[in-house]
């Protein structure tokens, strides 16, 4: 029971503070993990030592990414110092791994064409607006009807990674088909309002400030899912957005019916969204802008990959 108690008062911590639905789900993930690992001991109980065993048996035995340990590092911290009120400070260093760091696999040009090439439906669509646009995958499956404006020639992104958002382009190519899309959505949406449904989830909060939003055509997403769903936090039948791993095993399918031997992943689309640009001479701020980062040197990373040296010059051999 008191366990229960404590994944309850840690989702309260993590709404108050409007975190993503997504990092709620891991983070208690993750505290649930904490706690069967120590035996259903109640965190209250439990101290650093207890936290650095469960991060070490992720590394050694579980054999899990630093991302992913760092990932568990943060929900137990967040779990200490905001749930359970316990001075954390000197707990940083002890418990977070280093990451390394790595190259982004970017595909040329021609290789991004073949494998759009290769793709169908609402998955071809998504990936097209990866690549076309610079989305993560889950600001894109996550777009509503109302940010996608064609008479601007912009797509915006609501709370995207860090809770920020965004403007950045709608690619020309494809937007005949976004709009014939969006127009099969509206005949379906139409159908389903006529029989009573029609609903979708809404950012927390919005349900209470605009009652019956959540029926309106500007409100639904962009991608949506074939199924409906019962969604407990509004008590009723939603169409929900389209699941990432539909558009994941679409586009590693896409990738071998060309015969890439590339490792690509739908992010794999991103990365070479910023390469492309900085090849097409955009300056970095720029690019920085379209893609959402915070600090300017994690852009700086697709300076490395360019078509010209390892360090984005030519060789004066070239020259």
């Amino acid at each position: 029971m008191q366990n229960r108690n404590i994944i309850a008062d840690l989702r309260r911590a993590i709404r108050v503070r409007n975190y993503s639905r997504r990092t709620e789900d891991a983070y208690v993930r993750w505290v649930k993990r904490f706690i069967g690992f120590n035996r259903d001991e109640h965190p209250v109980a439990l101290g650093v030592h207890d936290v650095e065993r469960f991060l070490t048996c992720l590394a050694e035995r579980r054999k899990v990414s630093a991302a992913t340990q760092n990932q568990a590092a943060s929900a137990l911290l967040f779990l200490y110092r905001k749930v359970i009120g316990r001075d954390v400070d000197g707990w940083e260093p002890l418990v977070r791994a280093k990451e390394p760091r790595r190259l982004p696999v970017v595909l040329a040009r021609e290789e991004v064409l073949r494998v759009l090439g290769a793709m169908r439906g609402q998955p071809k669509l998504v990936a097209l607006l990866l690549y076309g646009s610079g989305l993560r995958l889950q600001e894109c499956l996550e777009l509503r009807v109302k940010d996608i404006d064609f008479e601007s020639g912009e797509v915006r992104i609501r709370r995207g990674k860090g809770g920020r958002d965004r403007v950045t382009m709608l690619p020309r190519r494809g937007r005949k088909g976004l709009q014939a899309h969006l127009r099969r959505l509206k005949l379906r949406h139409d159908v389903d309002l006529r029989s009573g449904g029609g609903y979708v989830r809404l950012p927390d909060g919005l349900n209470r400030k605009y009652p019956g939003a959540n029926r309106e055509w500007a409100w639904q997403f962009v991608f949506q899912s074939p199924r409906l769903r019962h969604d407990g936090r509004i008590g009723r039948v939603v169409r929900e957005h389209l699941h990432p791993t539909a558009v994941q095993r679409a586009f590693r399918a896409a990738v071998l019916a060309v015969g890439m031997s590339q490792r690509a992943t739908c992010h794999t689309l991103r990365h070479s969204f910023a390469t492309h640009l900085l090849e097409g001479g955009y300056d970095i701020r720029t690019v920085q802008e379209l893609l959402g980062h915070r600090d300017v040197r994690t852009t700086m990373i697709y300076t490395h990959v360019l078509n010209r040296g390892a360090f984005g010059v030519r060789s004066p051999v070239d020259l």
